[in-house]
């Protein structure tokens, strides 16, 4: 018989008599299940999110040195977001992204990117909030309205079935994805038919959001309040929007028309408590039923909310020299300069992995009908928005 036990032997221990079983207190257990929770969330989340980050670093120092040596320029006209969707669509179409990131590249294009989003509030005031709003408003209504009178045109011309048509229309109407979310159910749309809508308002609003930055200064010159208003009404979803923004205040050193954008896309978003149960209503009366309703927090987004707020706070601390009566001038601008530069390096993280998660299988998936009608859909919003800036200027004028 061997002298030295095996290990087998110390798995019956804790059976022979005498030998009490040890368990955790119940405040331990709790505190071990959330700590393994954490580190099982930490482990899906990091690699997608570090993935992106550092995507979003090489994207950054890419254009930077582009910008000052290659073309050896003060005033940098390479931008980070347009090199990082670029970068990260190369490398999700040629190597390929492993299953294990996933997860993490879709937190950073939604919980994050809402994040970001709702740290641009930071920037306004609401006195400058309305005066964009009040100006932009017509243009932002005639292009809410001829999308979703001509989409679902065309989508009938197409053969495409009406529930995917008015799903095209909502989502490059209003804000993309989270309308086409929030309208899917009360119309009672299939699921291929959201899968469908999400990949046009996806790709057409990324083409948007890259191609719009270099044309813009053809279209409208240097005019930073019409080029934002035409950022905020001609692209689909609100990262795309301050994506397309942010790449021309880095290239134009333009921070108006990131102010500007943001503030049409919001007003944008809150047409969705509006133009959403109409369209369910609109739907439902032509099949003679009722319309479904949604909760609150589906048709007004909570990111919005999140902006408003933020953009109330930064009026209040702007009202005396001491903001809130205890922080120093100097120091609430340092604060405010630190959220814009958080929601900036935010939103380029965002957008690259954008750029890792999109697939050209998804443009094969899409078939010709859709396709065709989620073009249409993009080029009637840019060109309703940039006749209607051009029509108001000329009256201004």
């Amino acid at each position: 018989m061997s002298q030295h036990p095996t290990p087998e032997i110390f798995d019956s221990w804790d059976s022979l008599e005498g030998m009490a079983r040890i368990s955790l207190p119940r405040n331990a257990r709790t505190v071990r299940s959330l700590g393994h929770w954490s580190l099982a969330w930490l482990g899906e989340q990091a690699p997608g999110f570090f993935l992106a980050v550092g995507l979003a670093y090489l994207a950054n120092s890419g254009a930077d040195w582009i910008g000052r040596t290659l073309l050896d320029s003060h005033v940098n006209p390479i931008s980070g977001i347009p090199l990082a969707i670029a970068m990260g669509i190369v490398l999700c179409n040629t190597v390929g992204i492993p299953a294990t990131f996933q997860e993490g590249l879709r937190s950073c294009m939604r919980p994050l990117q809402r994040l970001a989003i709702m740290l641009l509030g930071w920037r306004l005031s609401l006195g400058v909030v309305g005066g964009i709003g009040l100006q932009a408003l017509p243009v932002a209504l005639a292009t809410i309205t001829a999308a979703l009178i001509i989409i679902p045109w065309m989508g009938a011309r197409a053969g495409l079935s009406r529930r995917l048509a008015t799903l095209i229309a909502v989502g490059t109407s209003i804000c993309g994805v989270s309308a086409i979310m929030a309208t899917a159910p009360v119309i009672d749309a299939e699921e291929g038919e959201v899968s469908y809508a999400v990949a046009c308002v996806a790709i057409f609003g990324m083409l948007a959001m890259l191609l719009y930055p270099f044309i813009v200064p053809w279209l409208l010159g240097n005019d930073q309040l019409a080029i934002g208003i035409f950022f905020g009404t001609a692209i689909h979803d609100t990262g795309q929007v301050t994506g397309a923004a942010l790449a021309y205040q880095q290239a134009h050193h333009a921070p108006a028309v990131l102010n500007t954008a943001t503030v049409v896309k919001i007003m944008r978003n809150l047409s969705m408590a509006a133009v959403i149960p109409m369209m369910a209503g609109l739907y439902q009366r032509g099949r003679g039923g009722h319309a479904k309703s949604r909760p609150r927090h589906q048709i007004l987004p909570p990111f919005v909310v999140g902006f408003l707020l933020l953009t109330i706070v930064r009026t209040i601390g702007d009202t005396s020299s001491r903001a809130f009566g205890f922080v120093d001038h100097e120091s609430w601008v340092q604060f405010l300069g630190s959220m814009d530069h958080a929601s900036t390096w935010l939103l380029t993280v965002v957008m690259a992995a954008v750029g890792l998660s999109t697939s050209f299988d998804s443009l094969k998936r899409l078939g010709w009908r859709p396709f065709f009608v989620g073009l249409s859909a993009a080029v009637t919003v840019g060109a309703v928005g940039f006749g209607m800036i051009k029509l108001l200027g000329a009256i201004r004028g």
